[in-house]
């Protein structure tokens, strides 16, 4: 995975509560295997009409809006435990999601994909949300060791919690695999030391 330690980066608000997986990924684009092309298909239902032009009303779809940073409603990536959704979200771009509540299993898929899932107060999701809409050229700035994300060039902050061991992958670009291959110094000195 790419490590993660600080980014800064223009964001497209997505102010809806209870987006589920389904709509960020369709159940019937589910048959690949393969992680890549996901993207493609990302909020398919939202981004396009039924005759398959583009919903200029939808967010992502707005040329005013861009970057790496979706700052979502309330509760997202409720729904079905599919890892898709990240898959999706990671190969359209994205690197963080920023929402008041993430479901658990969705947050789990997220991390183990390099997507950083930034859970804010519902009050600062609400001035980051009015902030970008206002002026789509806001970049925030979320920074993973100070666990702090933050409007630029502004005193508005806020801390978020991680789990040190995703925290630590993320950081150095860590599979749950490549983690314990960190780490193989120390288990063969311990391993070395076990009495048979």
């Amino acid at each position: 995975m790419e490590k993660f330690i600080t980014l800064t980066s223009t964001a497209i608000p997505l102010a809806i509560e209870n987006i589920d997986t389904d709509q960020i990924i369709p159940a019937r684009f589910l048959k690949a295997t393969d992680r890549k092309g996901f993207g493609n298909n990302l909020f398919k239902d939202w981004r396009y009409n039924k005759d398959e032009t583009i919903n200029t009303d939808f967010a992502l779809n707005n040329s005013d809006y861009s970057g790496s940073i979706l700052v979502a409603g309330d509760n997202f990536g409720c729904g079905s435990s599919r890892e898709h959704a990240a898959w999706a979200l990671v190969d359209y771009g994205f690197k963080v999601i920023v929402s008041s509540f993430f479901a658990d299993i969705f947050k789990g898929n997220a991390l183990n994909n390099g997507l950083l899932p930034v859970q804010a107060s519902k009050e600062f999701l609400s001035i980051l949300i009015r902030t970008i809409e206002n002026n789509p050229e806001t970049q925030l700035v979320v920074n993973l060791e100070t666990q702090t994300i933050s409007i630029h060039n502004s005193e508005i902050s806020e801390g978020f919690e991680i789990d040190f061991y995703k925290k630590t992958c993320l950081i150095n670009g860590y599979d749950d695999i490549d983690f314990l291959l960190s780490k193989k110094e120390t288990i063969e000195a311990f391993e070395a030391q076990k009495q048979y």
